[in-house]
C-alpha cells in the first residue's frame, strides 16, 4: 500500500451508527470490482457470478442475501480464491487495495487467515473428524506466525474462551461437541490469525433458534471490539437486518439490491427483495402467520439464464419490456440502488401479492 496523508473523514455507518475515520485516499477493506465467475469453458460455460461490485470499510457488516442458487456461497470462495480449477475469474477483489486475483500462490497463501478468513456453512464437514479441534485451531497459527506449538496450543484455548467455550474443549475432537459448539470451533479458527476481515458463509443454518441468536450476539460483539470487517452470507433477511449495517440482495448470480439493511428489509425497492422480505412472518402480525408469502418456482438455471430481465418470469409486476431489456443497478433513494424499470415509479397494486402458489 502506498502511504497517505494523516487527515481524516468522517466514514458514517449507513446505520445511522457512530462512524469510523480514516485516513484520506486510504482504500476499503475491501472492494470488489465487475466480478464475474463461471465454470466449464467455451459453449458449456455456466455464469455463476455476474458482475458483482463490494464494498465493505474496517468495522462494517455488510450482508449477502438470496436463494439457494443465486450465487452467494461461489462470490464468497471466489474472494480468498478457494474455487476449483474449472471456475473462471474475472475483474477485481482488491484487499487493503491489493488485487487477490493476481497474487502470486505465496502471497494469496500469507493473505488467507491472516489477512481474510472464512466460517464456512455446516461446522461438522468442514473440521477434520480425526483431529481435536484445538489443533485444528493452533494449525493455521503455527503457519502464519513464529509461535511454537506450546504458545499456538494456549492461543487455541484463549480463543475458544472468547467465544464461550472453556479452554478445556480443545481437546475435544468435532463430534464430542454440539452444532453451536462446533460453529464456535469454526468462529475461533477463523480469529487465530487476526485477519481484517471475515466472511461468514451461512454460519447459523442448521443451528436451532436460541444458538442462532447466541451466534449472531457472539459475531456482532467480535467485529465490534476488534474492528475486524464483516461479510454475513444467509437467505434470511431477518437475521441479516438484524446484524449487519448494509444489504446486497444477489438473484440469478447478480446484486439487484443494495442499501442499510433494515431499509431495504422493511422497505425494498425489487419485487424480489419484497418477496425474500414477505416470506417471513412478523411478530404479531396475524394475516402473515396464517398466509405466508413467497414465490413460485426457483431461481433459473444460470446454464439457461431467461432474456432480458432475469426475475421476469416470476416478478408479480414485471412489464412486457422486462422479458428483452434487461436492467442496471440504478438510484432509488439514499444510499439505495436498484435494478428495476419500476424502481422509479409508484408500485402497481398486487405488487406484494407474493404468495407461493407450490
Amino acid at each position: 500500500m502506498t502511504a497517505t496523508t494523516t487527515t481524516t473523514t468522517p466514514n458514517p455507518d449507513p446505520s445511522g451508527s457512530p462512524g469510523l475515520s480514516k485516513p484520506v485516499g486510504d482504500p476499503p477493506l475491501l472492494e470488489v470490482r465487475n466480478l464475474t465467475v463461471t465454470y466449464g469453458g467455451g459453449a458449456d460455460a455456466v455464469p455463476a457470478v455476474r458482475g458483482v461490485d463490494l464494498r465493505v470499510e474496517a468495522g462494517q457488516k455488510l450482508g449477502i442475501a438470496g436463494e439457494s442458487g443465486c450465487g452467494k456461497s461461489t462470490l464468497a470462495l471466489a474472494l480468498l480464491r478457494l474455487l476449483p480449477a474449472t471456475a473462471t475469474l474475472s475483474g477485481e477483489i482488491l484487499l487493503d487495495g491489493e488485487d487477490v486475483l493476481t497474487m502470486k500462490w505465496g502471497r494469496l497463501r500469507a493473505v488467507r487467515w491472516a489477512g481474510a478468513s472464512i466460517v464456512f456453512q455446516g461446522a461438522m464437514h468442514s473440521l477434520n473428524a480425526v483431529h481435536r479441534v484445538g489443533d485444528q485451531i493452533a494449525e493455521p497459527i503455527l503457519l502464519h506466525s513464529k509461535s511454537t506449538p506450546a504458545a499456538a496450543r494456549r492461543r487455541a484455548g484463549e480463543l475458544l474462551e472468547q467465544v464461550g467455550l472453556p479452554a478445556a474443549r480443545a481437546q475435544a475432537y468435532p463430534h464430542e461437541l454440539s452444532g453451536g459448539q462446533r460453529q464456535r470451533v469454526m468462529i475461533a479458527m477463523a480469529l487465530a490469525c487476526d485477519p481484517r476481515l471475515i466472511v461468514a458463509d451461512e454460519p447459523t443454518t442448521a443451528l436451532d433458534v436460541m444458538i442462532q441468536a447466541q451466534i449472531l450476539r457472539l459475531i456482532e460483539a467480535l467485529v465490534a471490539d476488534q474492528g475486524v470487517g464483516l461479510i454475513m452470507i444467509s437467505h434470511d433477511l431477518a437475521v441479516l437486518a438484524d446484524t449487519c449495517d448494509r444489504l446486497s440482495v444477489m438473484y440469478a448470480g447478480r446484486v439487484v439490491e443494495e442499501g442499510p439493511a433494515r431499509q431495504v428489509y422493511a422497505d425494498a425497492r425489487h419485487p424480489y427483495g419484497r418477496a425474500l422480505s414477505a416470506a417471513f412472518p412478523r411478530i404479531g402480525d396475524l394475516s402473515s402467520r396464517h398466509a405466508p408469502r413467497g414465490l413460485p418456482g426457483d431461481p433459473p438455471d444460470p446454464s439457461a439464464l431467461p432474456g432480458g430481465c432475469t426475475f421476469h418470469p416470476r416478478c408479480p409486476v414485471a412489464l412486457d419490456s422486462c422479458a428483452t431489456e434487461d436492467q442496471e443497478l440504478r438510484d432509488a433513494g439514499a444510499e439505495r440502488r436498484a435494478a428495476c424499470v419500476l424502481v422509479d415509479a409508484p408500485v402497481p397494486a398486487g405488487a406484494d401479492d407474493t404468495r407461493s402458489t407450490t
